[in-house]
């Protein structure tokens, strides 16, 4: 069955109109977010404080006019703080459940290094199964949901590396980067922009985004395309650099977000090209370096991998 294209013209709108107002020198990054949103993935946006990186994720969740919630994750941040708690009701003498920051289409977890590691898994369970289980009972997560966090390099004070399972469940990880110099020159002269983006009104309807999504899924991936992204999966296996290389997930992710990358590219079909595009924001963070590589740049290893591996003619 072909995908319908229908409104894939509003989502290509939503990145051109967040790019040239609002998050100038970002359009990668947002590229990214839209592509983790429509492969049903999450998204880590990593880098150094002061580039952007919240407010690029305030920016995208206006835009898609969605529920919206927000953690600001410190040491003392409890797994409560996010998935919601039990108080007891006087007047009617039981208890009641108070939904957590969680129950909201994006979760922008802000600084999610900053937490501890038993608060960095409460997020596990909903970010794999869209679900959270809290005092033994299941509750499902709104319809699409998506986790936006960020991160600061572990190198700086009072930071918790996430673990190798928590990365995992990210679709997709990128940087910001410093703005061109023109640009940042503007921005220093005029100031950022948080005010704004009280400005944006919401660009997407909850519909439009829905069908996209299916849209995506039904993009046409050929089994030589299928075998380039095992044999990628395989090459970072094999890398004498690295421990544990690209599982079966993280391949499967890469299908999605190349199937995304060729929907946002107005094709109904993934090209070679696609694969490599999202190859290293998909695979790179989940590559897990021998000990003594670890100081290796992860995205440089993932690339030499790339290289190596032959293009299939299509």
């Amino acid at each position: 069955m072909s995908p319908d294209l229908t409104h894939q013209a509003n989502i290509l709108n939503l990145i051109e109109q967040l790019s040239h107002k609002y998050l100038q020198g970002k359009s990668r990054a947002l590229k990214m977010a839209i592509i983790a949103l429509l492969s049903e993935g999450h998204l880590l946006l990593e880098d150094i404080p002061g580039l952007g990186k919240t407010t690029l994720a305030l920016a995208f969740a206006r835009a898609l006019g969605l529920s919206f919630g927000r953690i600001q994750c410190t040491s003392d941040l409890l797994p409560s703080d996010i998935t919601g708690l039990s108080i007891f009701d006087r007047e009617k003498s039981q208890f009641r459940f108070i939904k957590g920051p969680i129950f909201s289409n994006i979760l922008l977890a802000d600084e999610i290094n900053r937490a501890m590691p038993k608060t960095q898994s409460a997020m596990l369970e909903a970010m794999e199964e869209g679900k959270v289980t809290i005092e033994g009972e299941t509750y499902s997560l709104p319809e699409p949901f998506m986790v936006i966090a960020t991160q600061n390099p572990v190198e700086q004070i009072g930071t918790y590396p996430l673990p190798e399972s928590q990365m995992d469940r990210f679709l997709i990880t990128t940087g910001i980067g410093y703005p061109p110099e023109e640009l940042e020159k503007a921005i220093i002269r005029h100031g950022g922009i948080r005010k704004k983006m009280m400005e944006i009104e919401p660009m997407v309807s909850l519909e439009e985004i829905e069908e996209a999504r299916h849209a995506v899924a039904a993009i046409h991936l050929s089994e030589k395309l299928v075998d380039y992204i095992f044999r990628i999966s395989l090459a970072s296996r094999e890398h004498p650099f690295i421990l544990t290389g690209i599982s079966t997930r993280g391949a499967i992710n890469m299908a999605s977000a190349a199937r995304a990358a060729a929907y946002l590219e107005k094709r109904d079909y993934v090209i070679p090209e696609d694969v490599k595009y999202i190859a290293t924001p998909v695979g790179a963070h989940r590559l897990i370096m021998r000990q003594e590589h670890e100081s290796l740049n992860k995205q440089e290893v993932l690339q030499s991998i790339l290289q190596s591996v032959s293009v299939p003619i299509v």
